[in-house]
């Protein structure tokens, strides 16, 4: 065989810088993403929101620089949240619209569904999630790296304790599908490890950092420094609570200067929001401890109610985006659900979303980015068997279907805190959205959690956990004894 000649050599060189120029052009065209989300975060409770007594001055630099997004609408809980913005569906269609994944429970987000990380890495993305999944836990085709993500670091289900990293000593700490013992705040942990993956990205690849902290949920705690700085606040946990955020603040700062350290911030795109409203109800504060008797220290400022409810307060929560050059600074005053993060990023990062089921998601880059009219007319706040909220254009009717029966309607433009509810008064406005609730009824899946507290109870059950080779477990047994710290041993209902 004849060695190639100097002519194809050269014309394959000639190639092969064509083909790196063009990657890297197209690289610069796709911005890189820090998806940042808190948890269970009031909507009073950061600075640009108008917080007084916490500080978030990263946060509400983010905020001031970029869009403040007034009306970001969530779901009431974590896991439905959570599969919303990865899906770009609402979690009604899979069967996740009721509380959240319990850790007995062995079911976890569809695997038929199609995931925004695996969008984005057919595009060319490097994929990474540091911090809170809670998607399924109890067999790995359920976890993050099996879904699209090519990093994964931190917590497979929801509430922990943020120092030992595990509820009733069993761990729930995880790089990579394994677990990792170590010492640290998880708060810190997360913004430290973020930072090092922002540090190791190349300026020709572009990527997907999904940064879901865990704080403030419960359990309240906080580095001892942390809640010195607020020693003017009387009300202990609100006293700690502020230094959860504060410290989460921090570790946003430190990503940001991370971000602009590596020459990256003029092609990066920051969003930040909380997963739901603040908690206002002990029935929803987590299972880590008993918060009956405890002044729950989130506030939603003027909006009705917190998380688990479909009340402005439940649903409507403390966001902004951030991009120099590409964002304006504004408010946008104007309805945007976490449905429509997964097609407008998709359309920013030239990503296919052809494998995905329909979509309930509109790209919204223009009201994000110019504070133009949303094109979302309609706001679904949830659908379950015993409750719905809907909202269609100032509209808002909850209709809570159990015995004894309500429905509340609300004019949103006009009474943004539901105060007065008019549906006496509007008797054809309340059948039309009642209508519509049914609609969307006739849509949904059945409820993954219902099915599982029918069948065996969230009290007696033991947590489910893969085992080290990947298989998910042969049985449940509600009286097993606990599994080992190789595994995740959350109790928690409603978090």
């Amino acid at each position: 065989m004849k060695s190639p000649s100097i002519l194809t050599k050269i014309l394959t060189t000639i190639s092969s810088v064509a083909i790196a120029a063009s990657s890297a052009s197209m690289a610069r065209d796709q911005p890189n993403i820090v998806h940042i989300v808190a948890d269970d975060l009031g909507w009073m409770d950061v600075g640009f929101n108008g917080c007084t007594d916490i500080k978030t001055p990263n946060i509400d630099k983010l905020a001031q620089g970029g869009a403040k997004l007034d009306q970001f609408y969530a779901l009431p809980m974590c896991t439905p949240t959570r599969a919303a913005l990865l899906t770009g569906r609402y979690p009604f269609r899979y069967g996740l619209q009721t509380i959240v994944i319990p850790g007995p429970a062995s079911y976890g987000l569809d695997t038929s569904e199609w995931l925004l990380p695996q969008a984005l890495g057919e595009a060319g993305y490097n994929t990474a999630i540091i911090g809170k999944w809670h998607l399924g836990h109890a067999d790995i085709k359920y976890w993050p790296k099996q879904r699209g993500f090519h990093y994964q670091y931190g917590a497979m289900i929801g509430e922990l304790d943020y120092y030992t990293h595990s509820d009733a000593g069993v761990l729930d700490w995880f790089r990579d599908n394994k677990p990792v013992h170590e010492k640290g705040y998880t708060t810190q942990l997360l913004g430290k490890d973020a930072v090092n993956y922002i540090n190791n990205q190349k300026a020709d690849k572009p990527f997907y950092l999904y940064l879901a902290f865990n704080a403030p949920h419960t359990p309240y705690s906080a580095p001892q420094d942390y809640i010195d700085r607020y020693k003017n606040i009387e009300d202990p946990t609100r006293r700690t609570y502020a230094a959860m955020v504060t410290c989460l603040d921090d570790e946003i700062g430190r990503v940001v200067e991370a971000i602009e350290k590596k020459g990256l911030r003029q092609n990066t795109l920051i969003l930040f929001h909380s997963d739901n409203g603040g908690t206002t109800n002990a029935m929803f504060a987590g299972q880590m401890a008993d918060l009956s008797k405890t002044k729950l220290p989130c506030d939603n400022g003027p909006y009705r109610d917190g998380k688990g409810t479909l009340f402005e307060g439940g649903c409507r929560v403390a966001a902004c985006a951030n991009w120099p050059g590409k964002i304006k600074p504004q408010t946008v005053d104007s309805p945007i659900h976490v449905v429509d993060l997964f097609p407008t990023i998709a359309s920013l990062a030239n990503a296919p979303t052809t494998k995905s089921k329909p979509l309930d998601g509109i790209n919204v880059w223009k009201t994000i980015s110019q504070g133009t009219p949303s094109p979302r007319n309609e706001v679904v706040y949830n659908i379950e068997p015993f409750r719905g909220a809907v909202r269609q254009g100032d509209w808002k009717l909850i209709w809570r279907s159990l015995i004894p029966t309500s429905v509340d309607l609300y004019n949103i433009a006009d009474d943004p805190y539901e105060k007065n509810n008019l549906a006496e008064k509007n008797p054809e406005m309340v059948a039309k959205l009642q209508n519509r609730i049914n609609e969307l009824g006739t849509e949904s899946a059945k409820p993954l959690a219902l099915i599982y507290v029918a069948s065996v109870g969230l009290k007696h059950g033991k947590p489910l956990m893969a085992s080290e080779d990947g298989s998910p477990p042969a049985t449940f047994e509600p009286d097993a004894p606990s599994i080992t710290d190789e595994g995740i041993g959350q109790r928690e209902v409603e978090n």
